[in-house]
């Protein structure tokens, strides 16, 4: 089988099972020529698991106009904002805060992040997601 020529390869976020084609999603997939009613339909049964988290997916077109995906884990801000059920970040992290985590919370979402960072071990991974976490007014503990 002959390999098939890259056109576009780009990044979404979506909320896994529960992705419609309405925007913002639907026209960021039009215009790469990526029919979102179908992308929709393989993207919802992938991550039926996952209903309601936001993933991450790398899309890739081909020139022949059919397209692959490859999902990716959350992103650290969502992982964080549910770990303190908060709906958003504080807009002055150095005085207000949001709430707490540990550093054994942040070692866990750390190693279900692991593949998609680029950290020699679990335990830096864990130190960048703090930083995140100290952005986003999150104190961390441990």
């Amino acid at each position: 089988m002959a390999k098939k020529e890259i056109v576009n390869q780009f990044k979404i976020y979506a909320p896994g099972g529960t992705a419609t084609p309405a925007p913002p999603i639907g026209p960021a997939l039009g215009q790469y020529g990526v029919n979102p009613g179908q992308f929709i339909q393989q993207f919802n049964a992938a991550t039926a698991a996952l209903k309601g988290k936001v993933v991450g997916v790398v899309i890739t077109t081909y020139k022949d106009r059919t397209f692959s995906f490859e999902l990716k884990s959350s992103p650290a801000s969502a992982l964080l904002k549910e770990a303190v059920k908060a709906d958003k970040g504080s807009g002055e992290p150095n005085k207000n805060k949001i709430g707490k985590v540990t550093f054994a919370q942040l070692r866990k979402m750390a190693e279900d992040k692991f593949k998609d960072m680029n950290s020699f071990d679990v335990d830096a991974a864990a130190r960048q997601i703090a930083g995140t976490a100290r952005s986003m007014g999150i104190t961390v503990e441990g």
